[in-house]
């Protein structure tokens, strides 16, 4: 998610680990631009030493940063999208199985992304804004 009002996915069926991480960093230079400022939580799988020497082979076009531990409120994710998504595009939403959650969860986030005003809002909750330059 960005201050402007971006989505970018990537969803996996299976347990995440360093290498989506990486996986994901290339998929967001490839979408969002040449360089990113990417604010994450301090999953084990951010932390990898594999996404370390990733980070540092970018040589600067890929910055990261922590968000503080047992601070959901900073992060504009968990606190405004993943709530959205829940409680207004899936809500009352029941799934057959993991395909049909997933193809309802696409659907969910390609709504989401024709709404640019709620994705900024959720940096404004998190107390975060887009610097002007």
């Amino acid at each position: 998610m960005t201050p402007e009002g971006r989505v970018y996915t990537l969803v996996r069926p299976e347990s995440l680990n360093g290498l989506h991480s990486i996986e994901s960093l290339l998929h967001l230079l490839r979408l969002a631009g040449e360089r990113l400022l990417v604010i994450w939580d301090g999953s084990p799988i951010h932390r990898r030493v594999e996404v370390k020497e990733f980070v540092a082979s970018t040589r600067g076009r890929v910055w990261l940063e922590a968000l503080p531990g047992y601070a959901p409120d900073l992060n504009p994710w968990d606190e405004g999208g993943w709530h959205h998504l829940k409680d207004v595009e899936m809500r009352n939403l029941a799934c057959r199985d993991l395909d049909e959650l997933h193809q309802e969860l696409d659907l969910a986030v390609g709504r989401l992304r024709q709404k640019p005003h709620p994705v900024r809002s959720f940096f404004a909750q998190a107390g975060l804004k887009l610097r002007e330059t």
